[in-house]
C-alpha cells in the first residue's frame, strides 16, 4: 500500500497546476469568442459572399419557349454584372428551377428557393403559376419581378408580386379594338387554354368586352387543355363550325401553332388572330405557312433601334445562337430592376421597398414605371402580321 497516498506537497502541486490550466483553457476560450465575435461584427458589416438571386419558369414542356428564353436572358444578365464586379464587389448567385407549369412543383421550387437564401425571384412566366406561389412569397417578404405575367387577378395588390410587362386588359382590349374597327371582323370564334386560365378567360374576358362594344359578337369559345384527350382538328372543327368570319387563339406559341395548321387543313380564308403569349419565335418555327397572315397583338418591338436593346440582342445571339423574343427581353428587364435595386438598397430596407421608391427604370427598349403595387404600364401595344415568317408591325 506503500505510495498509494501521494504527499502533501504533491497534492497542492497538481491541484495548483490544475487551476492554472483550468484559468488558462478559460482565458483561451474567451479569446477565441472575442475573435469569432469581432469577424461576425466584420462579415456582418462588410459582407463578402454572393448574393443568391432565384430564377422559375417552366423550361421544360409546351411552354419551354417562355421560360430557357427567360432563364438565358438572366443568365446573361448574372454574368455581365459579376464581369462587372458584381453589386459592391459581391458576385451575384443564380439559383433556376423548373416549375413545368405545374402549381405543386412550382410551390415547391419556390420553397427551396427561399431555403437557399434568395433575396429576390425572376419569375414565374406564367400567370397561373403566379397565383400559385405568390403566398409562398408573401409570406417569406421576398419580392419576385414577373417577366411576363399578366393576368389582372393580381393587379392592385399590395403584396410582393412586381411585373415589367402590361396587363391582359391593356393587350385584349387593343386587339379587340383593332379587329372590331380596322380588320372589320364581325364574328369571332375564341380558343383558349384551359392550363393557363386566370390569363386566357381573363384575355378572352376583356377582348370580348371591347369587340362587343365595337359591333362584334363572340360566336363559340372553346377551352382546351392537353389531358381532356381532343385533337386539334376536333378544336378547329368546332371552331369553324359557327361560321365565323375571324378566330381568335389564346395559348402558348406550339398550341397556337398546331391549331393553325388544323384551321388551315379545313379553310385558307378565315382570318386568324393571336394573344400576346403565342408571339414567340416558336410560333414561326413551328406553324411554318399554317401562320402566314396571322396577326398577334404585342408591346415587344423586333425592329428597335434602342442602342441597349441592340447590345442585348447580339449578345445574345452570340451566346445562344437564336433570338431572345419577347420572353427575353422582357426577362433581362426584370433581372435589371432587381441588381439596380440591390445597387441602391439601404441597410435594413427590404429590396421590395426599395424597387417601389427608385419607380423608374430603363429597359431595352422604353423606360417604364411602377405604380404603389408594383405594376407597369408601357406604351401602346401595336399589331403584327406574319409575313415570310417574320414578324411585321402593321400599326
Amino acid at each position: 500500500m506503500i505510495g498509494l497516498i501521494p504527499p502533501v506537497e504533491s497534492t497542492i502541486e497538481n491541484k495548483w497546476e490544475y487551476m492554472m490550466n483550468s484559468r488558462n483553457r478559460n482565458t483561451r476560450c474567451r479569446r477565441m469568442i472575442w475573435v469569432l465575435w469581432a469577424a461576425l461584427c466584420i462579415w456582418s458589416c462588410n459582407p463578402s459572399g454572393p448574393i443568391r438571386i432565384g430564377f422559375i419558369a417552366g423550361t421544360t414542356g409546351r411552354v419551354a419557349d417562355l421560360g430557357a428564353s427567360g432563364r438565358d436572358a438572366v443568365q446573361l444578365a448574372v454574368e455581365q454584372c459579376n464581369q462587372n464586379g458584381g453589386i459592391q464587389g459581391r458576385p451575384i448567385q443564380l439559383f433556376i428551377k423548373d416549375d413545368q407549369q405545374n402549381p405543386d412543383i412550382a410551390r415547391k421550387a419556390v420553397r427551396e428557393l427561399v431555403d437557399e437564401g434568395v433575396v429576390a425571384i425572376v419569375g414565374p412566366m406564367t400567370s397561373d403559376m403566379a397565383l400559385a406561389v405568390m403566398p409562398v412569397l408573401n409570406q417569406a417578404r421576398i419580392p419576385n419581378v414577373s417577366p411576363t405575367v399578366t393576368t389582372q387577378v393580381l393587379s392592385g395588390q399590395d403584396d410582393f408580386f412586381l411585373r415589367v410587362s402590361a396587363t391582359t386588359r391593356e393587350y385584349a382590349t387593343r386587339s379587340a379594338m383593332y379587329h372590331a374597327t380596322t380588320a372589320n371582323l364581325r364574328r369571332v370564334a375564341a380558343a383558349y387554354d384551359l392550363a393557363n386560365q386566370s390569363y386566357s378567360k381573363s384575355w378572352l374576358e376583356d377582348f370580348s368586352t371591347t369587340f362587343k362594344a365595337n359591333g362584334g359578337l363572340i360566336v363559340a369559345a372553346i377551352g382546351f387543355e392537353k389531358k381532356q384527350g381532343r385533337t386539334f382538328f376536333d378544336i378547329a372543327r368546332e371552331l369553324l363550325a359557327t361560321a365565323p368570319d375571324g378566330v381568335l387563339i389564346i395559348a402558348n406559341s406550339m398550341d397556337s401553332a398546331l391549331l393553325c395548321q388544323q384551321i388551315r387543313k379545313l379553310t385558307t380564308d378565315i382570318r386568324i388572330t393571336l394573344a400576346d403569349w403565342g408571339a414567340t419565335e416558336r410560333l414561326l418555327e413551328l406553324g411554318g405557312n399554317a401562320v402566314e397572315g396571322v396577326t398577334v397583338i404585342q408591346v415587344f418591338n423586333r425592329a428597335s433601334t434602342a442602342p441597349a436593346y441592340l447590345a442585348f440582342r447580339k449578345a445574345y445571339v452570340e451566346r445562344y445562337q437564336r433570338e431572345p423574343g419577347f420572353p427575353g427581353v422582357f426577362s433581362y428587364d426584370a433581372i435589371q430592376v432587381i441588381l439596380t435595386a440591390l445597387k441602391a438598397q439601404k441597410k435594413d430596407e427590404n429590396l421590395k421597398t426599395t424597387i417601389l421608391a427608385l419607380r423608374h427604370f430603363n429597359g431595352l427598349q422604353e423606360r417604364f414605371s411602377f405604380d404603389a403595387f408594383g405594376d407597369v404600364k408601357r406604351s401602346n401595344a401595336s399589331i403584327s402580321v406574319v409575313k415570310n415568317q417574320q414578324f411585321v408591325v402593321l400599326e
